[in-house]
């Protein structure tokens, strides 16, 4: 894979999303125009099946003058949409399938079938001989992905930053605790190739909006 980025808002305790499962307002303005400038810089956009049935988000580029740069340099409209699910739990009227650009589903092979047959031509269903990064980053390099960006949620990121499986991570703090202890955090529990003895490397942090956005490279991905 060319390029993996990873791009997550949280609050200052490290929350990405409400307990009670409604939309956690964390970016700004800015930050929302550059979060999609990544977007409209990559191949396609991953999330999990939880984001799915929670949030049915687009996915999508959504300022002309990005969408104008994908023209100009002979990319599609929009980016593919790409979701990950284990147990096919998945709406065919969500509206994940309804708009924006090709859309992929990458389950596991013995429930391929089904799943395809369910969704029908709304989505590629792509089946995993199991979900370790590894598989899912193959999966999309036969696909014609080259250039991805993960968004979440929690599982999924725990996974790629685990395995060290990125190039660089887009995190954007808002400036608020969220003090729900049963809320969605940034990762969950697990053994990450980055810890006190091997740091990312800040590139930059800005301030779009009072939201800080600290650009971090990974100096050693593992892809």
């Amino acid at each position: 894979m060319e390029w993996v980025q990873l791009s997550v808002a949280m609050s200052l305790d490290g929350h990405i999303d409400a307990a009670n499962g409604e939309r956690l307002v964390l970016s700004s303005a800015e930050d929302c125009h550059d979060m999609h400038a990544a977007r409209a810089a990559c191949d396609a956009i991953l999330v999990g099946a939880g984001t799915l049935r929670r949030d049915d988000p687009r996915l999508t580029v959504r300022y002309p003058e990005l969408l104008a740069q994908r023209c100009a340099a002979g990319l599609p409209d929009q980016p593919a949409k790409v979701v990950l699910t284990r147990s096919c739990d998945i709406d065919p009227d969500a509206g994940f399938f309804h708009n924006g650009g090709r859309k992929l589903v990458l389950c596991p092979q013995s429930k391929q079938a089904a799943l395809r047959q369910r969704l029908g031509d709304r989505a590629e269903v792509v089946g995993l001989a199991d979900d370790g990064v590894a598989n899912i980053l193959a999966a999309l390099r036969s696909c014609g992905i080259r250039r991805l960006l993960v968004e979440g949620g929690s599982q999924v990121l725990t996974q790629f930053l685990a395995a060290g499986a990125f190039h660089q991570l887009r995190l954007a703090i808002a400036p608020f605790l969220l003090g729900q202890s049963t809320a969605p955090r940034l990762a969950g529990p697990a053994d990450f190739l980055h810890g006190p003895d091997r740091r990312l490397r800040l590139l930059a942090t800005r301030n779009l909006g009072n939201v800080a956005v600290l650009d971090l490279l990974n100096e050693t991905p593992v892809l």
